[in-house]
């Protein structure tokens, strides 16, 4: 008699289908695919590294009592002691006042200014009397800020300044307003100056970023019965919305490091409380009497505050916006 088993058969079924295993040769397909690309960002990766990556070696300089005439071997380690001497330094924080004094109004008036008056342009219906706005707009860009800075001196002078001879006529002073010896007026001279250089520089991209925006949601607008300003409010401003934001992130990156030439060209012995910035305080205190090591250290504390600023706004804009660079 037949004994029957009463064991079921188990079969060897796999709970998740295996996925298909990726071509080994797929990255090399895709390179020898976009070789010329690569072939022509070899010359700017080259050129970052070099000037960009090789330099953050010399970071080390902030560590050490640095003497030029010894090797790096030979050099005398401090830890943190430039670090704390540039803490301890009243002059330091009247330098970082005027430093982010100056790039909250150049960032305010930056962003604002720019953007109104791309709209602005963007609204003109003459083509070529558009054309010709823009282009005297930017063409400030391409001065220097050497001749910019003997331009605004010159203006503001009250020796025949253009400036004060205005108030004047107009009945708003009596007398010539020294614009150059006092330091109050000398933010606003910087901010407007960079207003009047840049404006039509900035105002490209954003211009750029309009023309991209789909002509069939105006022309929708219209049927609608919505206005000009309507329009500028609900379609062009959202629509330039995403290359705001990433400038917005850039330029908070670049809240602490301003540069120096501005301040330097409009500068003067009268000036120097509200006219140094970090740049030109690690510039006098560090290469101009030697010091390297406390140079260095100025630098690398306005390098490494700039890469907190700018993952900061990048993390807070993509949490309320949704809009980021990485």
């Amino acid at each position: 008699m037949e004994t029957l088993s009463t064991q079921p058969e188990t079969r060897n079924v796999s709970a998740t289908p295996t996925p298909p295993k990726k071509r080994k040769n797929g990255i090399w397909r895709s390179i020898l695919k976009q070789k010329y690309l690569y072939l022509m960002s070899i010359p700017f990766v080259i050129w970052l590294f070099v000037f960009n990556y090789l330099p953050v070696w010399g970071w080390t300089m902030a560590f050490q009592k640095y003497k030029p005439a010894k090797s790096f071997s030979e050099q005398e380690w401090v830890g943190f002691k430039n670090f704390v001497d540039l803490f301890q330094d009243e002059r330091f924080y009247l330098v970082l006042r005027n430093t982010l004094a100056m790039s909250l109004m150049g960032l305010i008036a930056g962003f604002v200014v720019p953007i109104t008056f791309a709209v602005l342009l963007n609204e003109l219906r003459g083509k070529y009397f558009k054309r010709t706005v823009q282009t005297v707009s930017y063409l400030p860009h391409f001065v220097s800020w050497v001749v910019v800075g003997g331009i605004i001196t010159k203006m503001l002078s009250i020796d025949g300044g253009i400036v004060n001879e205005v108030l004047i006529s107009l009945h708003i002073i009596n007398e010539p307003i020294q614009f150059m010896a006092q330091g109050k007026w000398f933010w606003g001279i910087v901010t407007a100056s960079d207003v009047w250089k840049e404006t039509g520089w900035n105002a490209i991209i954003y211009l750029a970023a309009i023309t991209g925006i789909d002509k069939e949601l105006y022309e929708a607008a219209k049927v609608d019965g919505a206005g000009r300003f309507r329009q500028i409010w609900n379609i062009t401003l959202p629509g330039i919305r995403t290359t705001i934001s990433v400038l917005l992130i850039m330029s908070i990156g670049h809240l602490i490091s301003i540069g120096f030439e501005k301040q330097f060209q409009l500068s003067n012995s009268l000036l120097t409380d509200y006219s140094e910035v970090l740049d030109m305080y690690a510039l006098n205190y560090g290469i101009n009497i030697s010091r390297f090591s406390y140079g260095t250290a100025i630098s690398m504390f306005t390098s490494v505050v700039s890469i907190i600023l700018l993952l900061t706004a990048n993390g807070i804009m993509k949490k309320t916006t949704k809009e980021s660079i990485m």
